[in-house]
């Protein structure tokens, strides 16, 4: 659009913003008024600053947008492969989890005091242990040792 289509629709609700601004006041009082001059001198504020016109572009620019979005298959296609991936990505961390020996251990991490557990279940020997022999305890502390006794005599452990 050209400056003086710009300047008409600015003129235009200028004197819109104004019948209103003067409706609010003798209906409905003094502030309602001076916010309604205030919203309508910002209209002649964005075309004197050349922002009416980007505010238009940037709206033309959205509605494309969402028309493109709305009818074109490739937009779909691309909207559907991202929800793919997520699910895809949800579904690998829920198999995950439910294996047995899912923890740290279970990766092939080393465990303090224990072997690390390989993916089939076999136990590796840590370094410093003999085969077959059985991985050393680690070592008790006071607050533990009053709950080991109290599980023994229930025959818990």
């Amino acid at each position: 659009m050209d400056n003086v289509t710009w300047a008409a629709l600015a003129l235009t609700l200028t004197v819109l913003g104004s019948l209103y601004s003067w409706w609010a006041f003798r209906h409905r009082g003094l502030a309602p008024g001076l916010r309604g001059v205030a919203v309508t001198l910002l209209v002649p504020a964005a075309w004197l600053t050349g922002t009416l016109s980007m505010f238009t572009r940037i709206a033309t620019a959205i509605s494309q947008w969402a028309t493109t979005l709305a009818f074109s298959p490739q937009v779909w296609v691309g909207i559907g492969s991202a929800a793919l991936s997520g699910l895809l990505l949800v579904v690998a961390r829920a198999v995950d989890h439910r294996r047995p020996g899912a923890g740290r251990a279970g990766r092939g991490e080393l465990v303090e005091g224990r072997g690390a557990v390989t993916g089939r279940g076999t136990r590796q020997v840590s370094p410093g242990t003999k085969p077959g022999s059985r991985p050393q305890a680690p070592a008790h502390d006071d607050e533990f040792d009053d709950i080991e006794e109290l599980l023994r005599r229930r025959g818990i452990q």
